[in-house]
């Protein structure tokens, strides 16, 4: 047997654990932004400064109040087109970007038809959320040990073993730069099915737990 096929310091079963919550959204966020390219400055400030008292109209009248909306400084910068290698003069670009939150779902199509009315020239994201996701994330997380618990237990007993006390306890995050090798791994059996559920949020979690074997 090879040194890689051998298990130098052997302590007790290590085990991953994983599961997913699923609900139905209750918040949609929108970022948006509103451009226009000018010959003149000021001529850029002015229509953008109309676009954004009219963006604004439109989403008090859909009900959302201006404390749920986001909305960066007016930001002014040349424009320059390239051609043939040619360096070309545009204009003043100038632009306003808005996050909108707001939980009227049913009317979120009409909300975007009537923004882009109003001057959002740019739809940059429509995403759809829970508001209560620490909640159900919390929830993922338990049912996550206990996934890894119950794991823990089956291989103990095939092994002829008993699980013995808790040793170790690591929070895995699956979506995360360098836990590539987690994802689709020791998750429960229908996880995979939540994931895929369509007009939900699906939140997860996973673990690893390490176990002493009972003398």
């Amino acid at each position: 047997m090879s040194d890689k096929q051998m298990i130098k310091h052997p302590w007790g079963i290590s085990v991953y654990g994983a599961a997913s919550v699923k609900k139905a959204p209750d918040l949609v966020r929108i970022r948006l932004r509103a451009v226009r390219v000018e010959k003149d400055p000021q001529a850029a400030f002015i229509l953008i400064n109309e676009e954004v008292r009219a963006i604004r109209e439109v989403l008090r009248r859909y009900g959302v109040p201006d404390s749920a909306v986001d909305s960066s400084r007016l930001d002014l910068k040349s424009e320059w087109d390239w051609n043939g290698g040619k360096k070309r003069f545009e204009g003043y670009r100038c632009q306003a970007s808005f996050s909108v939150s707001s939980p009227n779902l049913d009317s979120v199509q009409a909300l975007l038809v009537d923004l882009v009315g109003a001057g959002a020239s740019e739809i940059d994201a429509v995403e759809f959320d829970v508001s209560a996701k620490k909640q159900l994330r919390d929830e993922a997380r338990e049912q996550a040990v206990e996934a890894a618990r119950a794991k823990a237990a089956r291989y103990a007993a095939a092994a002829g073993v008993q699980v013995g006390p808790l040793m170790h306890l690591e929070d895995v995050d699956p979506e995360a730069p360098g836990q590539e090798r987690y994802r689709g791994h020791g998750a429960a059996a229908d996880a995979a099915d939540e994931s895929l559920a369509p007009g939900h949020v699906v939140v997860s979690a996973a673990v690893i737990l390490g176990f002493a074997i009972a003398p």
